[in-house]
Parts: structure tokens; C-alpha cells; sequence
């Protein structure tokens, strides 16, 4: 019987994104390992969580991880974890119930998370910047039938590497940072996510949508991507003074930004935008 892994370190906040829940490229298995290891306040379920986009159009992949990811959840809420859901684009019928307070859950379209040194991070899947970052075209249909076929690959390597005893390493990761297309494409995304939280006089902005995991400070704001559970396997947490972290599956620290020198009040935790 496998040993279970010790609990992560308490955390005031938690931020995931695209599990994409119900298709094969899926790691359903790591994320719910992670959940069941987690303890927090709040926990910001950040758009693509279902693939309902995948289940429609594709035979559905559902398998007993992905039960263990839906009890964990519930395991969090009753044990008093606040659950916020902020739809994105392939979960987007979910945006019908924004504003309403469903069973241990609260669904917003976008919110303003206050950090506990008083930060505010506007909270969105990071979708409505497609019009800015996409091209569409010819290219870009190719460019989708590519990336699927690279998942396709990297889920069969990684398989192997397991049946090896080895860690998990993203072969898609790999090959998208030696991509100028890819590279250009997430250069756009990051600064429409920026221009638009700097136009709101918010302090930055923490998203999902692209599968790239990222915390860094520009220009006095803070962009955070909490990365994805299909390729980096990545989650943003935020300590009780306000630090954030981006976390690994295995929980490991990949990169941190300080919190401010001087802790303000926080006020609310999170309002809708």
C-alpha cells in the first residue's frame, strides 16, 4: 500500500487552474495527491477545471483519480476551506451561475483577491485576452492540432519514465520555450494581462489559460500564472504574510516573491471585479 505523503505547510490562499478534468491529457492522479495534501483558507479554482469543451466534443476520460480530485475537494470545503470558481473558457457554461453562492462554493466571473499585505490581484482565467494575443487563421488551427499531438507524446514519455521510477518532466514544456511562436504568443498574453490590471489601478493580476507557470514583478505589478495540471502541474499559494509561492505537485517552492516591506489591513479577502 503506497505511503501516504506528509501534509503541506498551512497557506492563507491557493490558486489552480486548467485540470481540465474529464479529458486524457489529464494528471488527475498528481492533482489529486496534491489536494489531498493541502491545507488553506481559500482555495480559487481558476477556470478549466471540468474540460466540458473536451466531454462534449470527445469520448470523456473518467477515471477513479478523477473521483479522488472531486472528494478532496469536498473534504477541503467541510473542513471549512473557502472554494472560489472563476469559470474559464473550456468550463465556460459554468459562467451562468456567477454571482450565485452554489453548495460550498462561490462562482465569480472575475474577482479581486486582497493579499494579506494588502495587494489587490485581480483573479481571471485569462480567456478574454484571446482577442488581443490570438492571430486565428489557418496557422493558429494548425498550431491547436500540433499541441494536442505534443500532449499525445508527452503523457506516453512520462508514462514510461513512471514504469522507470523517474519524476515527471513536460516534454511539452520543453519544446514550447524553444518555440519563438510560443515564446512571442506568451510574451502578449503577459503584457494584456498587465495593461488591463494597470488600466483597473489594481497591483497585478493572477491567472491561468496558457499552461505556462510564471511569478515575477514588472514595471511595480505583479503577474502571476498558476501554470496547469496537463503540462506543468503547477499551483500558486499565497502565506500568511502575504508571500506568494509557485508550488510544484511535489510542493516544492519554484519561485517567490516577497510581501511588501510594510503589511497594510487587508480587508476583504476576495469581491467580484
Amino acid at each position: 500500500m503506497k505511503a501516504r505523503s506528509p501534509m503541506l505547510p498551512p497557506r492563507r490562499s491557493v490558486f489552480v487552474s486548467d485540470v481540465h478534468l474529464g479529458s486524457r491529457h489529464c494528471h488527475a492522479a498528481e492533482f489529486a495527491d496534491f489536494l489531498e495534501r493541502l491545507q488553506c483558507e481559500r482555495l480559487y479554482l481558476v477556470g478549466d477545471i471540468v474540460d466540458l469543451w473536451w466531454m462534449s466534443m470527445r469520448r470523456a476520460a473518467w477515471s477513479p483519480a478523477h473521483n479522488r480530485v472531486v472528494e478532496a475537494l469536498h473534504r477541503l470545503s467541510r473542513e471549512g476551506t473557502e472554494l472560489l470558481y472563476v469559470p474559464g473558457n473550456h468550463d465556460r457554461s459554468v459562467r451562468r451561475f456567477c454571482g450565485l453562492m452554489l453548495p460550498g462554493m462561490q462562482v465569480r466571473r472575475r474577482a479581486i483577491h486582497v493579499t494579506a499585505d494588502g495587494r489587490r490581484l485581480l483573479v481571471v482565467h485569462g480567456d478574454d485576452y484571446d482577442s488581443i494575443t490570438h492571430f486565428g487563421g489557418l496557422q493558429e488551427r494548425f498550431g491547436d492540432w500540433l499541441y494536442y499531438r505534443i500532449l499525445t507524446g508527452n503523457r506516453v514519455l512520462n508514462r514510461l519514465r513512471r514504469r522507470m521510477g523517474m519524476r515527471y518532466w513536460s516534454l511539452s514544456e520543453f519544446l514550447k520555450r524553444r518555440s519563438g511562436a510560443a515564446e512571442r504568443y506568451i510574451g502578449r498574453f503577459v503584457q494584456a494581462g498587465l495593461d488591463d490590471v494597470r488600466a483597473r489601478g489594481l497591483d497585478g493580476i493572477i491567472c491561468g489559460h496558457i499552461h505556462r507557470a510564471a511569478l515575477f514583478g514588472r514595471d511595480g505589478l505583479v503577474y502571476a500564472n498558476d501554470g496547469d495540471w496537463v503540462e506543468s502541474l503547477t499551483a500558486l499559494a499565497e502565506g500568511h504574510d502575504g508571500t506568494l509561492q509557485l508550488l510544484s505537485h511535489h510542493g516544492e517552492v519554484l519561485a517567490e516573491l516577497p510581501p511588501r516591506l510594510r503589511l497594510v489591513s487587508a480587508g476583504p479577502v476576495a469581491r467580484a471585479a
